[in-house]
């Protein structure tokens, strides 16, 4: 179970999301915004 764990917290991290935005191509500052709000929101909840 330990890697599932780990493999989750390294993809939902919200450096990792932010990266996975911008490589999409979303703005920094857009890209940014939806980390702070998915960090202080929803990262917390999951992990």
């Amino acid at each position: 179970m330990k890697p599932f764990r780990q493999f989750c917290q390294h993809v939902f991290n919200p450096l990792h999301v932010y990266c996975r935005l911008r490589q999409a191509g979303v703005s920094l500052g857009f890209a940014r915004g939806v980390c702070r709000v998915y960090e202080r929101g929803l990262y917390r909840f999951i992990l």
